[in-house]
């Protein structure tokens, strides 16, 4: 299992499963982040606590522990 936070910068990933609260999945949805979309990963805070994605063409910055909850699979 490889999760979002594992990911290196430029690395583009396909979300295999959410593993969010529902509140926070039904957020992380309504920003286009589900089960089978493509996600590039722009940039790292200096101390990875938070992490830059690009998911179609917006940009959206989750906290390091939101991230640990995507799973993903290299493409």
């Amino acid at each position: 299992m490889k999760t979002l936070n594992d990911c290196k910068k430029a690395c583009k990933v396909k979300v295999t499963k959410l593993n969010a609260p529902t509140d926070l999945k039904q957020r992380l949805i309504s920003f286009g982040v589900m089960k089978g979309s493509l996600i590039e990963v722009l940039e790292y805070a200096p101390a990875k606590s938070t992490i830059e994605i690009k998911v179609g063409k917006m940009r959206i910055a989750l906290r390091a522990k939101e991230a640990e909850l995507i799973e993903v699979e290299k493409i």
